[in-house]
């Protein structure tokens, strides 16, 4: 079986590219040959964002890279190469499934192709997305969905959303939950965490969101909420992640309540940074209005860390009894969980312990595991 992964947004710089998908891409990359046979293939068709040649040296030998010289970093002509170019690449190297990690398939040629879909929010919530982003995020998702042979879901909830809002047979369909990487595990008490501490003059507690800077997050709702809590009784916020779009009202938002002083943006975390920021904080919290999984909040339970997150979606597919559930429209009950939550050490150990047994249930192990099932009943369905 020969796998083609379209892997144009897989990226190596840091900052806001790294993040997200393109994460989701790396680690099944690097788990995928493990999963394979000895006549398996696996061909990565990426752009120059991929090319760092320390970080593709910790992959798997057996990925064979094929690099573009399109500059597919525009947006307007990675559109052109998956649909145009993809295609010929396929058919010429003899590619038997073609995986397109990100929402979209080749519409063009014979290879048959899986589409994994993370999320639909821009169908949730359209209003939140620009213009441009929104259409193409539309017919391109909803045409590709409709054209696979199968559609990965990163959740049972996206599997239904997927059936549902795309009008997809749910036998074409299947849920592949995402893992958690082994380098996410609690740093309690070591040298390490005390430097990092240290190099960012971290309080000994403090409360943690991490995430893309965006609407749906609602991290506005929660400034209002962290805002109620009685001030001899709050701790500071650190908002860690990249800026992504309609933004600006975050920062107003931090301004206009008059907590500019308790309220931190570090930015983008690099990978290798963020199990250090999770087991330095005293809780997570990620009161989201949509997720399609949720990562962040699995690997802050697989280093041990107390969470609050939203009822909504799959978040309580992740969560499971391990952390505190609350309604997002609802700042009075988020504020009211953060103040337990702080002020139980009890209840916080606790949820660490049921936090750690929960996250050990997700592996990426797992997840290449029943991506490689997908792709062999695409390919022996021939």
């Amino acid at each position: 079986m020969h796998i083609g992964m379209l892997a144009h947004l897989l990226s190596f710089d840091e900052g806001y590219r790294q993040a997200g998908v393109s994460r989701y891409i790396e680690y099944l990359l690097s788990y995928l040959p493990a999963e394979l046979g000895m006549e398996d293939r696996i061909t990565v068709f990426a752009g120059a964002r991929a090319r760092d040649r320390e970080r593709r040296s910790a992959m798997p030998s057996s990925i064979r890279w094929r690099w573009t010289q399109w500059p597919t970093g525009r947006v307007p002509v990675r559109i052109l190469w998956e649909q145009l170019a993809a295609p010929v690449y396929c058919r010429s190297g003899q590619v038997d499934v073609v995986h397109g990690p990100v929402n979209v398939v080749p519409l063009a040629g014979r290879v048959p192709g899986i589409a994994t879909i993370h999320d639909l929010a821009f169908l949730a919530y359209p209003e939140q997305y620009p213009s441009i982003q929104r259409r193409y995020l539309k017919t391109m998702t909803r045409l590709s969905a409709r054209h696979a042979r199968r559609v990965i879901t990163v959740s049972e909830f996206t599997r239904q959303d997927v059936i549902s809002r795309l009008d997809v047979p749910d036998d074409r369909v299947t849920a592949v939950p995402n893992g958690v990487d082994p380098s996410f595990f609690p740093r309690t008490a070591t040298v390490e965490l005390e430097r990092f501490r240290r190099e960012y003059r971290l309080p000994d507690q403090f409360l943690l969101f991490v995430g893309t800077l965006q609407p749906r997050k609602n991290l506005i709702g929660l400034l209002r909420a962290f805002a109620t809590i009685p001030k001899p009784a709050r701790v500071p916020l650190y908002v860690v992640g990249a800026p992504g779009w309609m933004y600006h009202d975050i920062y107003a938002e931090v301004s206009q309540l008059g907590i500019a002083n308790e309220v931190h943006f570090p930015g983008y975390a690099a990978s290798g940074t963020l199990p250090l920021w999770y087991s330095a904080s005293t809780a997570f919290v990620y009161p989201s209005f949509y997720e399609g999984f949720g990562l962040p909040v699995l690997e802050s339970m697989a280093c041990g860390t107390p969470v609050v997150a939203s009822n909504r979606t799959s978040l309580p597919e992740v969560v499971g009894d391990a952390g505190l559930l609350v309604d997002p429209d609802d700042t009075e009950e988020i504020a009211g969980a953060l103040e337990t939550i702080l002020n139980d050490e009890n209840q916080r150990r606790e949820l660490a312990a049921r936090a750690l047994k929960r996250a050990a249930r997700f592996t990426w192990n797992r997840t290449a595991r029943e991506t490689v099932a997908v792709y062999r009943q695409v390919v022996n369905e021939g």
